[in-house]
């Protein structure tokens, strides 16, 4: 059995360390499926764990990567068969199990989702924890009766991944979306996901409990003050779904916008996500996303040896669009 190369990640009496390392399948956690790792990708949960900047993993050593995709070795599940093409993101990944960033993973078949048509590994990775988030926000909006008519979509966090392919995909889904960011000189390339506006961070803040209604709902990946003045914007029976806290996990908001105008706070925990809605998410991100607009999207590319200077980019907020990892036994 070939040896099996892994970004793995330690902490222990010597302290916090990361790094490439070759290990054998008895090293590996438990799972009745193994997966041939072609691709991984880099999220700001990721970099937290591989830093230790975040309590992510909640037992150690653990491979790192929250996704993965790449074929089946052999399942448990009598739906896949070997060679098929398939992924995983969250699920455990990089937290209780061995995660994406190696050369096989195992996870347990129930977690496990077949690619999506037309999608190769690269483009579903394109996607990961990322896109399935923003996919199971305009899922759980929809279901709310979430419709263009309310009006324009304001999605903070603009250029991070949530942000960046939620544009896109509530766009392509029919929807105006303004883009909130912090960062003006992505402005244009916002505009080009589909953004009408692009708006700064400072003009979406207010500290009324309720003021003019302006947004039709919202997908927020800041919290904080920024989540409680969009509830404080949105139309009435808008949808705002909440899916990040990176200013901070407090809401200092009134129960006004939901008590006078019917507005919806929806919590988006794509981590444990039952496999029925992942499927339905990864079906809705298929009918609006085909490989040739995946690789359109701002995207990098590294291998496990670039991860600690991809980490560092995100953590400092210097990092736009999505980050790939090839995950390439020969090349460790």
């Amino acid at each position: 059995m070939s040896p099996i190369h892994a970004y793995r990640i330690h902490n222990d009496d010597r302290g916090y360390s990361a790094g490439i390392e070759t290990l054998s399948s008895a090293d590996l956690t438990s799972g009745d499926t193994r997966i041939a790792v072609d691709f991984s990708s880099v999220n700001y949960k990721d970099a937290l764990a591989g830093t230790g900047q975040g309590k992510i993993l909640r037992q150690f050593p653990l491979n790192g990567g929250i996704d993965c995709a790449g074929r089946i070795i052999e399942s448990a599940d009598p739906r896949f068969k070997p060679g098929d093409a398939v992924l995983v993101t969250g699920s455990g990944l990089s937290e209780t199990v061995d995660g994406g960033y190696s050369t096989e993973v195992r996870i347990d078949h129930r977690h496990v989702i077949r690619l999506p048509k037309g999608w190769g590994p690269r483009e579903a990775m394109i996607l990961g924890t990322a896109g399935f988030t923003a996919g199971l926000a305009l899922l759980r909006m929809q279901e709310n009766r979430q419709h263009p008519d309310l009006g324009p979509i304001a999605v903070t966090g603009a250029t991070g991944g949530v942000g960046m392919l939620a544009t896109a995909l509530f766009h392509r889904a029919g929807y105006r979306v303004h883009a909130v960011s912090g960062k003006p000189e992505h402005a244009g390339l916002l505009r080009q996901l589909g953004a009408e506006a692009v708006l700064t961070r400072e003009s979406v803040i207010t500290d009324k409990p309720m003021d003019k209604a302006r947004f039709g709902g919202a997908l927020d990946n800041v919290g904080g003050q920024t989540l409680a003045s969009l509830l404080a914007q949105t139309v009435p029976y808008g949808n705002v779904a909440s899916c990040g806290l990176v200013s901070g996990q407090d809401l200092p908001a009134t129960v006004m916008p939901f008590i006078i105008r019917g507005v919806s706070l929806l919590g988006i925990a794509s981590a444990g996500t039952e496999r029925s809605i992942r499927e339905r998410v990864w079906q809705l991100l298929a009918r609006h996303f085909d490989a040739e607009s995946l690789v359109a999207l701002p995207v990098r590319e590294t291998a496990l040896q670039g991860l600690p200077e991809v980490f560092a980019q995100m953590l400092s907020g210097r990092s736009f669009g999505r980050v790939v990892v090839r995950i390439d036994g020969d090349a460790c």
